[in-house]
């Protein structure tokens, strides 16, 4: 690591090396649990002096405080963000100095996993098996982007008048703010972070007030990794509507980009139009999850377990709603069945746990809310569908239920539980049209063994994300985004950048080639 911090050094202009004074001092023993927010490359406290407290869901003890910042702070966070774009010139820079920062920061993610999972843990719930995995995920985006840094390509463009070039450029926005949640805390910190900074932006995130530890853990990585101060920060509250507000107001602010619930960003999307600002959007999604006669079932159980259940049920492309042929229904059901009862659940930091808490009392409720509508609409219970207080406050079964009414509200909307609705199907026409009835379009995911089959009803779904004969399809290469009412814009992949540049066009005139 410090061969390539010693390169890096070495290559960077001089404005760029300013920017790193304490590299001598960098090392990786330093502590990843902070209580300060991370602004201009200080950290620092609320001005206020006001702080809020991080709990973990699984026995809800108190396990950090952060500053509870408010408009003021973050509006100082804009300040640092614009002038670093500016002054620092981080946005002229070399393609291959952003790169290989970003590669920098990538290695130290990589050093610190078994730390920065232990905190997402302890924080978000999850199990530690799956904490990992978040480790390697958003590391991917990393590592994925800091090699697009050098791909952001334009075009020169054959022009119609004979003393003209006509060239296309790609720059970027300015400063972006990043609004992430909680279910993924780390991995979709990096998914946009990341993308932002290939191309050039400055960034001020905002975590969600559950899990404000993990960002800042990456915030240390990032002045550990000599990313030049200003150019990511960190700004921590328990006010996140005024925070909100002041991103979609704020006309330093050039973009904004949100994932969370569907309603939080058409507020978001409503807000911005004053100032026409770039607004990226993964939302809320209701998966169908389709087995087809000619699916393989013990693959199709295999799937559903992992999109279903991991994270208890909390990511925006769990499979909700499970349509399955009525020739192979009873098989599948007995073995799903089989397997959701042997699911162990607890504490995440045990190894042997496969389902961890939900997030708070809100989302517990909410469960809860929905299972009695769909009682009250006659749904059979298979397995689960209670509390289990004798494990943890805020633990909920896994859960089975069948004969769910189409006008029950865990049909209709997303659950971000453990709480699989079950229903029989006999012709494709038939099950498209029934998947295709949700407003929301992320995701979408079926099993068929049948290639006619598979083109027609990937093709026919309406949703961004297609999993066929998988149960997990999000990789740092594709895409990820939804359509309807799930979403504006794409992360991952080589899309993920087009999200914080603009098309610049260059007329080039009176040229003389004689």
């Amino acid at each position: 690591m410090y061969i390539l911090f010693s390169t890096l050094y070495r290559m960077c202009n001089s404005k760029l090396i300013r920017c790193f004074p304490h590299y001598k001092s960098r090392t990786s023993s330093t502590s990843l649990w902070l209580k300060q927010a991370y602004i201009g490359g200080e950290w620092l406290d609320a001005t206020s002096g006001a702080t809020f407290e991080v709990r973990n869901p699984a026995n809800m003890q108190v396990i950090g405080c952060v500053p509870d910042m408010t408009a003021v702070e973050a509006q100082k966070a804009i300040d640092v963000a614009t002038r670093a774009f500016y002054a620092s010139e981080w946005k002229l820079i070399t393609a291959r100095e952003r790169s290989q920062l970003l590669k920098n920061w990538q290695i130290l993610i990589s050093q610190h996993c078994t730390e920065l999972a232990n905190i997402i843990t302890a924080e978000c719930g999850k199990p530690l098996t799956e904490s990992l995995s978040e480790v390697a995920y958003g590391q991917s985006f990393v590592e994925w982007f800091a090699e697009e840094a050098r791909r952001i390509d334009g075009q020169l463009i054959a022009s119609s008048v004979s003393n003209q070039e006509l060239i296309v450029v790609r720059e970027p926005l300015g400063v972006a703010a990043l609004i992430t949640p909680w279910n993924f805390p780390m991995a979709l910190v990096l998914r946009k972070a990341a993308a932002a900074l290939a191309a050039g932006c400055t960034v001020v995130v905002k975590p969600d007030e559950n899990t404000p530890l993990i960002c800042l853990a990456l915030a240390k990585l990032s002045q550990m990794a000599c990313i030049p101060a200003g150019v990511f920060n960190v700004i921590t509250t328990s006010g996140a509507p005024a925070i909100g507000e002041l991103f979609c107001q704020s006309p330093l602010v050039c973009g904004i980009s949100f994932t969370g619930s569907t309603e939080v960003g058409k507020l978001l999307f409503r807000e911005s139009a004053g100032l026409l600002k770039r607004v990226s959007l993964e939302l809320g999604g209701n998966a169908p999850f389709i087995v087809f006669e000619s699916a393989d079932i013990v693959e199709a159980v295999k799937g559903a377990m992992l999109s279903k259940f991991r994270n208890a049920g909390q990511t925006c492309v769990s499979a909700n709603r499970f349509y399955i042929h009525s020739a192979v229904y009873e098989d599948f059901l007995k073995q799903l069945q089989a397997q959701v009862e042997a699911l162990k659940i607890g504490s995440g930091h045990d190894k042997s746990v496969e389902i961890g808490p939900l997030i708070n009392t809100a989302q517990l409720k909410r469960i809860e809310a929905f299972m009695k509508d769909a009682f009250s609409r006659h749904a059979k219970v298979i397995c689960g569908g209670k509390r289990l207080q004798e494990i943890g406050e805020l633990f909920y079964a896994p859960t089975i239920i069948t004969d769910v009414d189409r006008t029950a509200r865990i049909y209709r909307e997303e659950i971000f539980g453990p709480v699989i609705t079950m229903a029989k199907f006999d012709t494709e026409d038939e099950v498209v049209t029934r998947a295709n009835s949700s407003r929301r379009g992320l995701a979408g995911y079926f099993y068929s063994q049948n290639l006619q089959e598979v083109f027609r009803v990937a093709r026919r779904l309406e949703v961004g994300i297609v999993g066929v004969n998988v149960g997990l399809a999000s990789q740092a290469e594709a895409p990820f985004g939804g359509i309807k009412e799930s979403g504006i814009g794409r992360e991952g992949g080589h899309y993920g950048i087009d999200e914080f540049t603009e098309i610049k066009y260059i007329c080039l005139g009176g040229l003389k080639y004689d």
